[in-house]
């Protein structure tokens, strides 16, 4: 199992210590719940990873710039890559599905892209940080973004890997993700 943080000191006002300490780690247990697909509607965590390990790249909003980036580039080199095996890709973010629609047909996205408007799998992991303002841009009612991760959970629904950028790094690259799940099959 691996856990992968870069401990710069973020530009959050949560002192760096306290940050490190409170994330997801592997071991912990994905919790029951589902999500909001932006085209699909409710997608129920506990069935999917029941067919096969499960990558969330937790993102801010649609119109991140780094965030539009990362998800691009998974398309293009990590999609390819996982076509012929079990895993799920879920892009998860706190903003409205109606609002994350745009992201999947700009970027012509065929993995799911969904919607955690209550932050309870951001909450779950511990990645949110409060950004003022961030809910007239999610139309969600609070303002919690999470840091930039990958976490990786296998069909038992346990953490096998995470990567949290908590230093606003760029999201890990589609080879890591790659490596990562070798390890998890």
């Amino acid at each position: 199992m691996t856990t992968a943080l870069h401990r710069q000191v973020p530009s959050v006002r949560e002192p760096a210590d306290d940050i490190w300490h409170r994330m997801v780690e592997p071991g912990l247990r994905l919790p029951s719940q589902h999500l909001l697909e932006a085209d699909l509607g409710p997608i129920h965590l506990d069935r999917l990873r029941q067919t096969g390990p499960i990558v969330f790249v937790f993102f801010r909003y649609a119109s991140s710039e780094p965030c539009n980036t990362a998800l691009a580039a998974y398309q293009q080199q990590l999609v390819p890559a996982l076509a012929d095996t079990d895993t799920h890709l879920i892009a998860v973010s706190p903003q409205i599905p109606q609002r994350l629609s745009e992201i999947k047909r700009r970027h012509d996205l065929t993995y799911l892209v969904a919607s955690d408007h209550r932050h309870t799998l951001i909450d779950a992991f511990n990645l949110g940080f409060h950004a003022p303002g961030a809910d007239r841009l999610l139309g969600a009612r609070r303002s919690i973004l999470p840091f930039p991760a990958v976490v990786i959970t296998d069909r038992a629904g346990t953490t096998r890997f995470a990567d949290v950028r908590a230093d606003g790094a760029p999201h890990p690259a589609p080879a890591t993700i790659l490596t990562a799940l070798r390890a998890v099959s």
